[in-house]
């Protein structure tokens, strides 16, 4: 049996460094990844696509473990970096973006994240694993954000 478990997550926050700092650490994905907690692999797919392995998470027997993959495309004029999921590629669909916007000595960042992460999980496990997993998601993104935050010097 299979679980498909939506993921809508959204932040906004102001950092204390300048936006091109900003846009070029969050546009370049391998060190914006570095930022992400319980990443595995990050496998550089070619023509700005990235699949993202995740570590295996679990209870006794029973594990999973979020693979998908990305497209992404920068616009630094507009102060967009942007991606939309690549089909076909592990076991997530996960797009979303950054907009940032120049405050002179700081930049707000907007985040989006939207999905479905589809997961093997036998018929008893159900209930619980699908509370299990948006929490995981959304306190490893929570991590992200508060990963980027200390890097850009703090919030505003």
């Amino acid at each position: 049996m299979t679980l498909n478990v939506n993921v809508d997550l959204g932040y906004e926050f102001e950092v204390k460094a300048g936006v091109k700092e900003v846009f070029d650490v969050l546009s370049h994905v391998p060190t914006a990844a570095s930022f992400y907690p319980k990443v595995d692999k990050l496998v550089d797919l070619g023509d700005d696509a990235y699949r993202w392995e995740f570590e295996k998470i679990g209870i006794a027997q029973f594990h999973l473990q979020t693979i998908f993959a990305c497209k992404y495309v920068s616009n630094r004029t507009k102060g967009t970096i942007n991606w939309t999921p690549v089909k076909g590629e592990g076991n997530g669909l996960i797009g979303g973006g950054w907009k940032l916007t120049d405050k002179n000595k700081s930049t707000k960042i907007v985040l989006h994240l939207t999905g479905e992460l589809t997961l093997p999980v036998p018929g008893l496990l159900r209930m619980v694993i699908t509370p299990l997993v948006e929490s995981e998601f959304e306190k490893m993104t929570e991590q992200w954000v508060a990963n980027l935050i200390k890097r850009f010097g703090g919030e505003v």
